[in-house]
């Protein structure tokens, strides 16, 4: 007989599971968090509670906010089981399960005048969001868009606005109208300089209709680079009925994770923090080594796995791992054309990392998808892949592996498999992607023109010339075949 989670229910669900000790009615919000989502609830959210265990923070408690019709299910959910989360941490060789309880509210949301009224208020010292690598209105170049609809919108309406960043903005100005410090802006997204990013996108969309208050916002708040780790996959059936089989609580969207997790923070809170420090986060003053680290190793690594994996038919990250020529093309990638061009990383080897990184990837128990690895490559190609084909010129060296990871998403992005099955819209510019892939069939130049995704490399012969001969491969002897050559198998 499973238990419904819930505050009253608490006392009958300690005992099969760990839950909070801490008095929840004594927690008071000071931090207000952008898109409750699952990785927010497995990594924030989990360090929070830790440290309110400690008998410490307890006034940074979190309250939600959102701005997408997708936000409502999550409210109405977790307001029904009064904002608790199971977060079930799952490793290779064990299984465990804690309620944590650090969020107290979420706000209506898309309401923006209720939003605008808490971000004003001065308990509220953080502002935090994972809004998704595609929210931040940035171009090819990693440079905020202004001319965006949903921001030029909120820059006719900045008192109504219906972005995160807009929102954000219009609560810092009623905040300096009655002479409140500006709260500090967290972002929490797999972003390269995600804190430059989210304060170009804030000060930007203010700039629209005060240029004053936008230098103002440049010169007070802060915007703390974060680097952030855990392997989060979505939350579906299987979950919610192995929470309720296993552990006997009846939780309607429990939180499976990795036991792993890290997250690396520049220490720049002018308003104030909780001491996270003493939960595991790491304060550094520079945190480019470490992103850089993460994104191109972990999140590049996930790219170079899902789309020969995607087009084999592999359903799990952990089976792709089994799979031989995805496995090491994998390796061959990582060790040639990513680990050589990483910056050193203090008290970090590199190699170490990378040997921790396949582990995770390999977790069986974890059940993530690849198909949710090979969700929205036109923002996260520019992102975790480009920056290193860049790097590799720039040294001299022909990216030729990181070419046909190229040509693989292209290839993916037909909307077949290998076998003949449909591949469901997967990206949000998908029909765009799937026209664009079938013209680069005759002219692999068409897919190298998404400028926003690959900047000039279409002129770089040293690029372009072998994406255009694996995409010419891909198509005449398939990705089996394709793997094997550039491994040196066939």
């Amino acid at each position: 007989m499973s238990i419904r989670l819930s505050e009253t229910t608490l006392a009958e669900i300690d005992g099969k599971v760990a839950v909070p000790t801490y008095d929840r009615s004594k927690l008071s919000a000071g931090i207000l968090h952008f898109g409750v989502g699952n990785f927010h609830r497995a990594h924030q959210a989990v360090y929070l509670d830790a440290l309110f265990e400690t008998g410490k923070g307890h006034d940074f408690a979190i309250v939600g906010a959102g701005v997408m019709p997708s936000d409502q299910a999550m409210r109405d959910k977790l307001s029904a089981q009064d904002f608790l989360t199971t977060v079930v941490e799952q490793d290779n060789a064990r299984t465990s399960a804690r309620v944590t309880g650090p969020m107290v509210d979420i706000l209506p949301v898309a309401d923006a005048a209720a939003i605008i009224a808490k971000l004003a208020d001065p308990a509220i010292k953080i502002v935090s969001l994972t809004v998704t690598e595609g929210g931040y209105f940035i171009d090819s170049d990693g440079v905020f868009d202004p001319s965006h609809p949903a921001i030029a919108a909120d820059g006719q309406n900045p008192d109504a606005p219906k972005t995160v960043f807009g929102l954000i903005g219009a609560g810092l100005k009623r905040r300096r109208e009655a002479g409140i410090a500006p709260f500090t802006v967290m972002s929490c997204d797999n972003i390269p300089h995600n804190g430059k990013v989210c304060r170009a996108a804030v000060v930007g969309t203010a700039r629209l209709y005060d240029g004053e208050f936008a230098d103002w916002i440049a010169g007070r708040v802060a915007f703390p680079n974060g680097m952030v780790d855990r392997i989060t996959p979505a939350t579906s059936a299987r979950e919610i009925d192995h929470c309720r089989e296993s552990f006997g609580i009846d939780d309607a969207w429990p939180v499976y994770c990795e036991e792993f997790k890290q997250w690396v923070l520049e220490d720049h809170f002018p308003a104030g923090r909780p001491a996270l420090e003493e939960v595991g986060v790491q304060f550094v003053p520079d945190v480019t080594p470490y992103e850089n680290m993460k994104i191109r190793i972990l999140n590049g690594g996930h790219a170079i796995i899902a789309y020969p994996a995607g087009l084999m038919d592999v359903h799990f990250v952990h089976e792709a791992m089994e799979t031989d020529l995805v496995a090491k093309f994998l390796d061959k990638l990582e060790t040639e054309e990513i680990l050589p061009i990483l910056p050193p990383v203090p008290n970090t080897d590199l190699a170490d990392y990378y040997a921790l990184i396949k582990r995770r990837f390999a977790n069986p128990k974890i059940g993530d998808t690849v198909r949710r690895l090979c969700l929205d490559g036109s923002n996260r190609q520019p992102k975790f892949i480009v920056p290193s084909i860049l790097d590799n010129l720039k040294a001299g060296k022909e990216p030729v592996g990181l070419a046909l990871e190229s040509a693989l998403w292209c290839r993916y992005c037909r909307g077949v498999t290998e076998s003949g099955a449909t591949i469901a819209p997967n990206d949000p510019n998908w029909d765009a992607l799937v026209e664009r892939a079938k013209a680069a069939e005759s002219d692999p130049m068409a897919w190298l023109e998404m400028t926003e995704v690959y900047g000039t490399l279409k002129d770089e012969p040293r690029f372009a010339k072998p994406f255009a001969d694996w995409l010419a491969m891909l198509a005449d002897k398939g990705t089996e075949a394709t793997l094997k050559t550039y491994l040196g198998a066939a």
